[in-house]
């Protein structure tokens, strides 16, 4: 299984809205680094949702349930079919670049990228700080 950080603005989709529909086709990335991670993910993989803008927070987990497939809004871009899997947190931003341990993390090497791949210790690490 591989892990995941994917990026939503709580004004446009937040972990509540996923939770309330259930799941949600993760649709609109545009972004070419972006494509190829979703193209890369697994159903079953998982997910951190990260809450940007306002919150800039990692606040939930979600599961992949469908891999890529055309962006039903742009079929030159792809999506990906999420679930909520729990709420966590929030691991904030700041708390995330306090941390030596995330220092490579893409979240903060490539902070304005969408998707991107969480490594397996980065992984635990984060869901020790969300206690």
């Amino acid at each position: 299984m591989a892990y995941w950080l994917m990026k939503s603005e709580p004004s446009s989709y937040s972990w509540d809205d996923l939770v309330r529909d259930g799941g949600t086709e993760w649709d609109g990335v545009r972004n070419n680094a972006a494509r190829l991670h979703l193209k890369a993910m697994k159903k079953g993989d998982e997910a951190f949702f990260y809450a940007s803008m306002t919150d800039k927070a990692v606040v939930g987990i979600m599961r992949i349930t469908r891999e890529a497939q055309p962006d039903p809004k742009d079929t030159d871009w792809v999506s990906v079919r999420v679930e909520p899997v729990k709420a966590i947190g929030p691991v904030t931003l700041k708390a995330i670049k306090a941390e030596p341990k995330l220092a490579k993390m893409e979240l903060i090497r490539q902070s304005r990228l969408s998707v991107a791949p969480v490594r397996d210790d980065e992984w635990k690490t984060v869901l020790g700080m969300a206690g």
